[in-house]
C-alpha cells in the first residue's frame, strides 16, 4: 500500500491532494504543523511526502534536514511545494535534501506525474 504524507497548512491544498492521490488507491495523511511533522511521518512511515516550503511553527526546510539526519528517514523520498521559487530558494531545498522542487500553483497532473516518478525511483 503506497502511503503519502502531505506536510501541508493550506486547507484546498489538501483537500486537492487527498483528493488527488486517493482516487489512486493510495493512503493519505495530512500534518498541518511544521513541528509535529517528523513525529507523524515515524509513525506513519509513509512511502513518500509532500511537503510545504513554508508551515507554521517549524519550516518544511528544517523539516526535511531533520528528515535526512535520521537513519530511518534519510532516503525517503520528498517533493517540496512552494509559492517561493526563486533560485536561492530551489538551491536550499536541494542542500536539505529534497528530492524535487514544484512551484504553486501547480497542474494536479503535474503533480501526479512527479510523485509516480519519485515512488518509481525509489521502488528500484
Amino acid at each position: 500500500m503506497v502511503r503519502i504524507c502531505v506536510i501541508e497548512d493550506e486547507p484546498n491544498i489538501i483537500e486537492a491532494m487527498r483528493y488527488l492521490f486517493e482516487s489512486e488507491g493510495w493512503e493519505v495523511a495530512v500534518v498541518s504543523d511544521g513541528a509535529k511533522a517528523v513525529a507523524a511521518v515515524h509513525e506513519m512511515r509513509p512511502s513518500l511526502i509532500v511537503l510545504d516550503y513554508m508551515l507554521p511553527n517549524q519550516s518544511g526546510l528544517a523539516v526535511a534536514r531533520e528528515l535526512r539526519d535520521d537513519k530511518a528517514t534519510e532516503t525517503l523520498p520528498i517533493l517540496m511545494l512552494s509559492a517561493k521559487g526563486q533560485h536561492k530558494d530551489k538551491e536550499q531545498a536541494q542542500l536539505a535534501g529534497i528530492n524535487l522542487f514544484m512551484t504553486k500553483p501547480f497542474a494536479n497532473s503535474d503533480l501526479l506525474d512527479n510523485v509516480k516518478q519519485l515512488l518509481a525511483a525509489n521502488a528500484t
